[in-house]
């Protein structure tokens, strides 16, 4: 029975990996698609993210199997219930990006973005991209000292995201009232993609030591 649920929880955990690969691609797409008023490709992550829908009720499957068929207990139960908010993480995480893409199809043929904050997109973009093949990592190491990393790029991903405030409360800002909704909304989704892997890394913790990130930090 224990090797039975050793096995059955790392398959769980390698579809969850996949839907974090989903979700990076699909931002890293995304972003391509935003910075470079590209509509074709923005059209590919619209109509690709059926793909993570499917994985997440695959993956919301093999964990209500879990809970059937192994009667988990205790800790063995803590990571189930983890890896079922682990899937609301990731399903987050593919829909921020598919709101990336939208923005970028509404405004096509122009570009989204006035080109002062390009540079900030693009970096925002490299965190979150690094942040869901992170946490794909640690979903398949379990390995909790990596998870807690996630925190360093999320600290990053904030700095850009305040610093793009500043820019939107410029003086000289001439871009108009629709500029800076779609600049503070994008901004916002991709603070938030952050976000959604540093949870996965707190989860993954979890699952790994049966203790929060502090606890784990005291010991």
């Amino acid at each position: 029975m224990r090797s039975a649920y050793i096995e059955q929880m790392a398959e769980l955990n390698g579809v969850l990996g996949q839907m974090c690969e989903l979700a990076g691609v699909a931002m890293e797409r995304s972003t391509q698609a935003l910075l470079q008023a590209d509509l074709a490709v923005a059209e590919e992550v619209i109509g690709s993210h059926e793909h993570l829908t499917t994985l997440s009720t695959q993956a919301e499957e093999r964990a209500f199997a879990l809970l059937a068929l192994q009667a988990p207990v205790a800790g063995d139960l803590r990571s189930i219930v983890s890896g079922f908010q682990i899937v609301a993480d990731i399903d987050r995480m593919g829909a921020l990006a598919l709101h990336v893409a939208k923005v970028a199809r509404r405004r096509h043929p122009a570009k989204a973005l006035p080109e002062e904050v390009n540079g900030y997109f693009a970096e925002m973009g490299r965190l979150a991209i690094t942040m869901a093949s992170n946490a794909r990592e640690v979903l398949t190491t379990q390995n909790p000292e990596d998870a807690l990393k996630l925190q360093d790029d999320d600290d990053a991903m904030d700095d850009l995201h305040r610093h793009l405030f500043t820019v939107l409360m410029d003086r000289d800002w001439s871009h108009g009232v629709a500029a800076a909704v779609d600049v503070t909304l994008l901004g916002r989704y991709y603070e938030r993609f952050a976000d959604h892997a540093v949870l996965i890394g707190r989860r993954v913790v979890f699952q790994a030591t049966g203790q929060t990130p502090e606890q784990f930090i005291e010991v």
